[in-house]
């Protein structure tokens, strides 16, 4: 049985909606190509670290960023190996995302675009590492991988998407 009340859980969930929800939800957004999945892995997330938010507020859980990053990563590779995933066409158009990655400068559509094509053990160790500003040794934690797999991950996709980059002009 819990020393925590339902109130506590409760209120700690609300906070990590509000510190996180935006940034798991251009994470999942990014990772899923799809506004409507990334929403859904998002209500996932919460609901998976609502069921061990005792853990959280016990202090057994070192960083509650990292720990919804990973909840929510595991999630989205849930979802894209479900079976009814196989099924649908995910080339996303850039202007479905959200405001905020689509309306920026024609570079920054450019790089945003060179990443969603990236393989997807690429893409997320560039959206931990850029877009959610995590160490490397934090990103390799989130990922359940090794800090120097963590680093030729990001080398690998830093590659990648300078050669993309330089091909588009």
């Amino acid at each position: 049985m819990s020393s925590f009340t339902e109130d506590e859980r409760e209120e700690k969930l609300r906070h990590l909606m509000d510190v996180y929800g935006d940034g798991l939800k251009r994470l999942c957004c990014v990772y899923l190509r799809d506004l409507g999945l990334a929403e859904d892995a998002v209500q996932e997330t919460f609901i998976k670290a609502y069921d061990h938010i005792d853990e959280l507020l016990a202090g057994e859980i070192e960083s509650a960023k990292a720990w919804l990053m990973r909840i929510a990563v595991n999630t989205c590779k849930d979802t894209l190996r479900s079976s009814w995933m196989r099924h649908i066409d995910r080339r996303q158009e850039i202007e479905a995302l959200p405001l905020s990655i689509a309306s920026c400068p024609e570079e920054k559509l450019a790089l945003t675009q060179a990443i969603m094509a990236l393989p997807p053990k690429l893409r997320e160790i560039v959206l931990l590492y850029y877009y959610q500003d995590m160490s490397l040794r934090t990103c390799a934690n989130v990922l359940g991988i090794s800090a120097p797999t963590a680093t030729r991950r990001l080398q690998q996709a830093q590659k990648k998407l300078r050669i993309q980059l330089e091909e588009r002009g």
